[in-house]
């Protein structure tokens, strides 16, 4: 069955994002061990969430048609979200700009919120959970992926 030739794409910025992460880490992280920031950790989470949204578009545009690539498309966003789960986690037990140091471990298990600025990213991750959680089962989002299954 013949397909609808695709329509001229406007100009790509994919690569050019892609560019940038790669330039972002040559000239921003130094070569030693040092712990990442909260705002990197930030600014990372936020990308993963837009590359979370590209991709779900696509999936939505493509299973229709190719089953078998919207399944796997489908895989790689669960993938993204468990990312975006361990960012939004690795940024709560960060150090605090201002203290230096972690929060204490009862105050993590309290969900004590931390205030403005710091809330954008859990209002960030909100806004996105609730759009994964009607896309996907609970047993999508906490399947680990071993390399073992069909993708």
């Amino acid at each position: 069955m013949p397909t609808d030739p695709l329509p001229d794409l406007a100009e790509d910025f994919v690569p050019f994002a892609t560019a940038a992460l790669d330039f972002h880490r040559a000239i921003n992280l130094p070569a030693g061990p040092v712990a990442a920031h909260r705002t990197e950790l930030d600014a990372l989470h936020a990308h993963l969430t837009a590359l979370y949204g590209l991709l779900d578009a696509h999936t939505a545009r493509t299973t229709p048609v190719a089953e078998a690539e919207g399944d796997q498309l489908r895989a790689c966003r669960v993938r993204l979200w468990q990312a975006a789960e361990h960012l939004h986690d690795a940024y709560h037990a960060a150090a605090h700009p201002g203290a230096g140091r972690p929060r204490t471990r009862e105050a993590c298990r309290a969900r004590l919120p931390e205030g403005a600025p710091e809330l954008t990213i859990c209002q960030r991750h909100l806004a996105t959970a609730a759009h994964v959680r009607r896309d996907h089962t609970p047993a999508d989002l906490r399947d680990p992926f071993t390399g073992l299954t069909r993708h």
